[in-house]
């Protein structure tokens, strides 16, 4: 599947980021050139997937206000992007300014540029932290200063899981996340899975451009491992488009047919 990566870690890199392209897709403006010439040659390849990526963006939205009515008010995003175009810690402290947001990235470049974006704002910081290292994340001063682990936090995995390979265990990644948070706390993961459309953008991607990096489709059934010891919030592991949707723009046309799946988890 094309889902660029970039160059997450190298400092000063102009490569395409993936959280800059995205950013391109939402008509957002923390992007650069470099990377919307990648974005729009993803684009060429699969035409479908800038939807995809605002109807991730919309059910995060939904995401967030459906968590606060539960009472959540500590959200900590892994692997977050950039935090603009109506991210966590907007749609929370709109719904409760009382709400706190921790985002987390590798790319020093994406840390630098959503701190300035979350500079004046209370209650939300950004930590330049390795994902696969929760030790290291949980251990951050801002993480610490923010997150107060005693009461529920929201763990967000938006289109993360995509980049940790079977090969790094992420099932004993999310639970080394969930062990230490407290009962009421909630785990939300969206994950794109294999589908023919995808299938032959990436072969014409190849084609035109040639390797595209490596990530890890995983169909429904897959996902739900990484929910096991929660209570599966109704509707369970669905497309983005039918996890609770609030209108038919929500929905969009075809909703069953969107190739990104999300759910959300309760731990008892």
């Amino acid at each position: 599947m094309v889902l660029p990566v970039g160059t997450a870690g190298q400092e000063g890199s102009t490569e395409p980021s993936i959280a800059r392209m995205r950013d391109y897709w939402m008509a957002g403006s923390h992007h650069s050139d470099a990377d919307r010439e990648f974005a729009e040659h993803i684009a060429v390849c699969a035409p479908h997937l800038p939807y995809l990526v605002r109807a991730q963006r919309a059910w995060t939205e939904r995401l967030v206000r459906f968590l606060v009515d539960q009472g959540v008010r500590q959200f900590l995003e892994l692997g977050s992007g950039i935090p603009a175009e109506r991210h966590v810690h907007e749609v929370a402290q709109e719904a409760d300014p009382a709400c706190r947001v921790v985002y987390t990235d590798l790319d020093p470049a994406i840390v630098a540029e959503g701190r300035a974006l979350l500079d004046g704002t209370d209650g939300a910081a950004f930590v330049h932290a390795d994902i696969r290292e929760p030790d290291q994340v949980l251990g951050a001063a801002d993480t610490q200063r923010l997150l107060d682990l005693a009461e529920p936090v929201a763990v967000l995995l938006i289109d993360t899981l995509v980049h940790v390979p079977e090969s790094a265990d992420p099932g004993a990644l999310v639970a080394a996340y969930l062990e230490p948070l407290c009962s009421g706390s909630y785990l939300a993961i969206s994950h794109f899975g294999e589908s023919d459309q995808l299938t032959a953008g990436l072969g014409m991607f190849t084609q035109l451009f040639g390797e595209p990096p490596t990530v890890t489709l995983r169909e429904p059934n897959e996902v739900a491992r990484f929910f096991a010891g929660l209570e599966l919030v109704p509707p369970g592991i669905v497309p983005v488009t039918l996890w609770r949707p609030t209108s038919e723009f929500d929905m969009g046309r075809n909703p069953e047919l969107a190739q990104v799946h999300a759910g959300v988890g309760r731990k008892p």
